[in-house]
């Protein structure tokens, strides 16, 4: 196979800030274009490398798809390269989402926006829903899966902050159960390592990559005190870095309940109100979790302005969630071939994408629930989120339906019931 043709540092870095603004989606649509775009258009990444690649990032927490830019990135021009291709891809996101929370914040109760985000809420019943379905289907294979998650959802049920042992606990039971028949992701023929592992190299990246990771937070805590809102969104979200497998849709059971229920720092429709917006932007789905991060500063601003406290909330809430991705691939993707052919670890991230499934099931009946009986509505149900919640995942389901027009066809069916009707 001839060599394939090595782009210079700046026609990648245009590309990566190209990617930033049309990253639309979600993962599958991300993945796609990267796949498009970098193999078979320019070939600069040959298709085995792009699958291995793949492989190890949906083995980790955290988006996928910005992760699997950050290793593409690193793939050809080392370091810089994985940097600058991982933060490219979230900046567009970060700053239109910041923009688009301060909108809501500041109009949202005007009725005709209010009935659009009414809207919304059957539209991500729908997708969560439908999200869960695809992933049982393709995890919940053998029984012990689904013993898995069932334990899992009757667990976060009751123990609300047990999650990142109910994923421990899944891993370690797909593991100790294994199936002989495993096979390990990456088929024969690997793609050959071309430098030595350098382990006090690795260390030292892993280091700076922590260091790096905590300073914000340790500078916020110190200031403020870690009681503050800000400090708390960044010990929290650090956490959840660490323990959300399977990207956004899982991550948004174990943020809700918590940011919700817990800590106050959004209702249930605006936790669902910024999953849309994250819908319709580019970059992860993840991006959620800094509009969870506005709001938080915004309700909760403590001795800062009530934009300041939004503002620092949201920066520090993004900047712990993806933190974590580059110590992940800087110091991981030398590894890449060991760890994704290891068959006894595909086992347990089976039983942790088992879990996950549990987590979906219970969040989704949890938000549901909150939807159809909302508190103002004293047990009277509400009719219209559930006919478009079923006519949205019949649209999903079925008719395959783009799902920013899904999100713009409810949005619009809001304001027709609220303001017309």
């Amino acid at each position: 196979m001839p060599d394939l043709p090595k782009p210079t540092f700046k026609e990648a870095l245009r590309f990566w800030s190209r990617l930033g603004w049309i990253s639309f989606g979600g993962p599958v649509g991300q993945i796609a274009i990267m796949h498009r775009e970098l193999v078979e258009r320019k070939k600069w990444v040959e298709d085995k490398r792009f699958l291995h690649a793949l492989n190890y990032c949906m083995m980790l927490p955290g988006p996928e798809a910005q992760q699997l830019a950050t290793y593409l990135g690193w793939s050809m021009h080392g370091i810089r390269g994985g940097v600058c291709a991982g933060l490219l891809f979230i900046l567009p996101a970060t700053f239109i989402l910041w923009a688009l929370s301060l909108i809501y914040v500041w109009y949202g109760t005007v009725p005709l926006i209010a009935a659009a985000f009414y809207g919304l809420i059957p539209a991500i019943i729908a997708i969560v829903f439908n999200a869960m379905i695809k992933l049982a289907t393709k995890t919940l294979t053998i029984p012990v899966r689904w013993l898995i998650a069932i334990a899992a959802a009757v667990l976060i049920t009751f123990y609300r902050d047990s999650y990142p042992l109910v994923v421990l606990g899944a891993g370690l039971t797909g593991w100790l159960f294994r199936s002989s028949a495993a096979k390990p992701v990456v088929a024969d023929d690997p793609f050959p390592t071309s430098e030595p592992i350098q382990i006090g190299r690795q260390i030292q990246i892993a280091a700076i990559c922590i260091a790096l990771w905590l300073a914000p937070l340790l500078v916020v805590g110190s200031w403020l005190g870690w009681a503050s809102t800000p400090a708390q969104e960044g010990v929290f979200f650090s956490k959840a870095a660490l323990v959300t497998f399977g990207g956004a849709y899982a991550v948004l059971p174990y943020v809700a309940q918590h940011a919700v229920e817990h800590y106050h720092w959004l209702n249930p429709d605006q936790m669902m109100h910024g999953f849309g917006l994250a819908e319709t932007t580019p970059g992860p789905l993840i991006m959620v979790l800094q509009f969870v991060g506005f709001l938080g500063g915004w309700n909760q601003p403590g001795t800062l302005s009530p934009l300041a406290a939004a503002t620092l909330g949201s920066l520090i809430t993004t900047w712990v969630t993806f933190a974590p991705c580059f110590l992940f691939i800087l110091t991981g993707a030398p590894y890449i071939e060991r760890l994704i052919r290891v068959a006894a670890l595909q086992s347990a991230l089976g039983g942790i994408s088992a879990a996950v499934v549990g987590v979906m099931a219970q969040f989704t009946l949890w938000f549901a629930g909150l939807a159809v009986f909302p508190t103002h509505s004293i047990g009277h149900p509400d009719y219209f989120v559930i006919v478009v919640s079923i006519a949205a995942w019949i649209a999903l389901r079925v008719k395959q339906i783009d799902i920013m027009l899904l999100i713009g066809i409810c949005a619009g069916l809001g304001m027709i019931y609220r303001v017309i009707l």
